[in-house]
């Protein structure tokens, strides 16, 4: 099997530099005699851009200190109107042919990543997703339908992507993914696939498509097409992982204080809490009122179990109408 080589993930000015220093510490805190790089893709001002992307000297020099490789992104397809096409741009600066995972910077580590049993020859990303795309007209087309227009164009497999014990026209049927993370053996031709895919889907959608939002959905409806093509689907990962007991992809703080277990919010606030992290960290409202002024515990007793049997939607709305929401 082969060995996890390199880590990416993006980082840029504002609430990204911010979650990425909390990033890299419980990264190296709970695997701190691992051998793997850590890219750090840093977009850079230019046409595509019309604020400045990049991160404070301080936070930089920081993120280096806990190992971060930070390098220029250049954009040339996607930039400040679809900024999660980063994540798809990005993978042009790792080395062709070696084993990468990317992962969203709103993730903690939890256990060593060094122990997770990639299987790099088969391709995969978070299930930790609901059917947020497509979201099909009442008079079609349907779910069935549009997924399979995609396949179609690229001339994939539609019916081996098909999990076959679920409903028909129920979204969890067909392949989707969060692009929380996501790994592979080759981040070249995975990156190329993705570029290829989104672009097209963007640019030139299948009529099935008609009326389907693709901001910010392109990621996702891209990638699973990738995963496929690539040889990889729902479960080339043992569950418990990544997701579980090795990562939690929290999305906003308010949201880890609120649903997440004890054991993450002492990993966030152990590792937030030496001195040089902490001073640059209480410079962004959610992490200053949150961690360090303790307002996540109170949020997180005001959350009951009913609410975290609820959609996502519901407990956003409970922690905004408490005026605990910030990110």
């Amino acid at each position: 099997m082969s060995k996890l080589r390199n880590i990416l993930a993006i980082v840029q000015g504002g609430r990204l530099e911010y979650e990425a220093l909390a990033f890299m510490a419980s990264l190296r805190a709970a695997d701190p005699d691992a051998d793997y790089t850590v890219v750090l893709a840093e977009p850079q001002p230019g046409p595509l851009w019309q604020d400045d992307p990049r991160i404070s000297p301080a936070v930089r020099a920081e993120l280096e200190h806990l190992g971060a490789k930070i390098l220029p992104l250049e954009n040339r397809v996607f930039g400040q109107a679809y900024p999660y096409g980063n994540k798809i741009e990005a993978l042009s600066l790792l080395p062709a042919g070696e084993p990468f995972v990317f992962f969203d910077t709103d993730t903690l580590f939890t256990g060593p990543l060094s122990e997770v049993p990639f299987d790099f020859t088969r391709p995969s990303a978070s299930r930790r997703v609901t059917g947020t795309w497509p979201q099909p007209d009442l008079y079609g087309p349907g779910y069935a339908d549009i997924w399979k227009s995609l396949y179609d164009r690229f001339g994939l497999d539609f019916d081996s992507s098909v999990d076959t014990t679920q409903p028909e026209e129920y979204w969890q049927r067909f392949l989707y993914f969060n692009a929380g993370y996501f790994f592979g053996a080759d981040p070249k031709e995975f990156g190329d696939l993705f570029l290829k895919f989104a672009t097209e889907i963007r640019d030139t959608p299948p009529e099935e498509l008609d009326g389907q939002s693709l901001d910010p959905w392109l990621d996702q409806i891209a990638l699973p097409l990738v995963i496929h093509a690539l040889g990889g689907g729902r479960d080339t990962l043992p569950e418990g992982y990544l997701d579980g007991k090795t990562t939690c992809h929290y999305r906003a703080l308010p949201l880890l204080y609120a649903r997440e277990s004890d054991a993450v919010i002492e990993v966030l606030e152990t590792v937030c809490a030496p001195n040089r992290i902490k001073k640059l960290l209480k410079e962004h409202e959610p992490f200053k009122r949150l961690v360090f002024q303790k307002r996540g515990h109170k949020l997180r007793a005001l959350i009951d179990e009913d609410d975290l049997l609820k959609p996502e939607e519901k407990l956003r709305k409970k922690i905004k109408n408490r005026g605990f929401w910030m990110r």
